[in-house]
């Protein structure tokens, strides 16, 4: 009876001596998981202002585009008009350059209150073209530019750089940065190295 009793009393013991060890791994594992929450804090405070910086830029390059498109809206918006009435203009120009000018200095009466309308029209249209931001593009003595002339013949001349507009045989205009309509142009063939030396 003894010897049961004492092998129950050591049962009992056994479970007791391992629960301090029990609880030392439980009280371990929390502390390990802790997070410390001024560590938190920072990382998450560092994210959102990452996110606002991100945020604020795209804001930043959206506005920049939209004031770029509507001045271009603004700037451009007419360029088909504005074609157009290069159309117009230049008819109005030849009626005025096809009369000699004895015809248009002799001119009387009803006829010279024509060509005078016809000169008025003609100075008003591209009045109007200019303060609309269309301007003539130089040409006469420029390089050539593929990108605002198109070269209708060549001229052979010694005493012209090789590809210098010589001839306009009709304007060009532009509208802002943008070409409505390249400028017809001969252009010198140039001559002898030895020749653009001398004149040089």
């Amino acid at each position: 009876m003894n010897d049961e009793t004492s092998k129950a009393d050591d049962t009992k013991v056994a479970p007791e001596a391992d629960a301090p060890e029990a609880d030392a791994a439980a009280a371990a594992e929390p502390a390990e998981a802790e997070i410390d929450p001024v560590e938190a804090l920072r990382t998450e405070n560092s994210d959102l202002r990452e996110r606002l910086l991100r945020m604020a830029a795209e804001m930043e390059n959206l506005r920049k585009r939209t004031e770029r498109e509507i001045s271009d809206t603004r700037s451009y918006a007419i360029a088909g008009f504005a074609r157009d009435m290069l159309t117009a203009t230049d008819s109005l120009s030849r009626a005025l350059v096809i009369l000699p000018q004895e015809t248009r200095d002799g001119a009387d009466g009803a006829m010279k209150s024509l060509l005078d309308g016809i000169d008025m029209t003609e100075r008003e249209m591209q009045r109007l073209l200019a303060k609309h931001g269309v301007k003539p593009i130089e040409a006469e003595g420029q390089k050539f530019d593929p990108h605002k002339h198109q070269a209708m013949f060549e001229i052979p001349d010694d005493t012209k750089p090789e590809g210098t507009v010589v001839q306009v045989v009709q304007t060009g205009y532009a509208i802002g940065e943008r070409i409505l309509r390249p400028a017809m142009v001969g252009v010198s063939k140039g001559g002898s190295s030895d020749a653009l030396n001398k004149t040089a």
